[in-house]
């Protein structure tokens, strides 16, 4: 199979509740892909149920053999008072070899990182300490949850172009779930756009002349506007508000 992850018919359950159902999917080498939607949508679920880590209620799930895996969490818990350095995080749960956790910390770019305390960094710090873990199995799919909660403006657009090297230096795909439809904009091949289900996906349109996309990427200051469009090409009968066809604007203004 040429997709790296192809999903089929796939429901996933949380106890008694479908918070999926119904979804095709696939993500194809190099693809930079983008899943947004409101709080508890299922995106999350989504992405976990993907790479194996809760179990599909129906439908199935197929992955290339032996497919590399990078993952990076929506947020991890340090006891602040166990002395840990990122060197040390590194090796966790395996322990790398010097030259692995040198690559991984200099493609994420956190050489600096190395021998300074996990509670000590700053929130970006952190992310590229948690990007860099996720660097050492160099994967071939690059998986993030909400990677940049807690990260101001300029802090998620550095992260986000950081991610953009990544996919054309290492030439693994990326699968990312965002709450910033800005990075929709700056980043994505396709975005999914999830509510219990796919309600619509398509491929992103940067709104280059937006004044607010240009003070977030450039000058990394302002507020932020996306637009995209996405073309709905089916009907939902169980959610309303999707069933129609035609391409459509979504906008966030922090």
């Amino acid at each position: 199979m040429s997709a790296l992850i192809r999903a089929e018919g796939l429901s996933v359950k949380r106890g008694a509740t479908t918070v999926l159902r119904d979804v095709d999917f696939s993500i194809e080498a190099k693809e930079i892909v983008t899943i947004v939607g409101p709080n508890g949508s299922g995106k999350s679920s989504l992405m976990k149920a993907l790479i194996g880590a809760v179990p599909a209620s129906a439908g199935k799930v197929t992955r290339k053999a032996k497919l590399r895996l990078g993952y990076v969490p929506q947020s991890l818990s340090v006891d602040p008072s166990m002395p840990m350095t990122v060197e040390r995080f590194l090796d966790l749960p395996h322990q790398a070899t010097a030259q692995d956790r040198a690559e991984a910390l200099a493609e994420a770019g956190a050489e600096d990182l190395a021998t300074r305390q996990l509670t000590d960094l700053s929130g970006g710090q952190f992310q590229r300490a948690m990007l860099a873990r996720a660097l050492l199995n160099r994967p071939e799919i690059l998986l993030l949850d909400e990677p940049t909660t807690g990260l101001d403006q300029p802090g998620q657009a550095d992260f986000y172009r950081k991610i953009e090297e990544l996919r054309d230096q290492l030439g693994c795909a990326v699968l990312m779930v965002s709450h910033d439809l800005h990075v929709v904009m700056s980043a994505s091949d396709r975005v999914l756009c999830v509510n219990g289900h796919i309600c619509c996906e398509g491929h992103p349109e940067v709104v280059a002349q937006a004044e607010e996309y240009r003070a977030l990427f450039g000058s990394g200051t302002g507020g932020t506007l996306a637009l995209y469009r996405h073309q709905h090409s089916h009907h939902h009968h169980h959610d309303g508000p999707c069933d129609h066809d035609h391409d459509t604007p979504a906008q966030d203004a922090n």
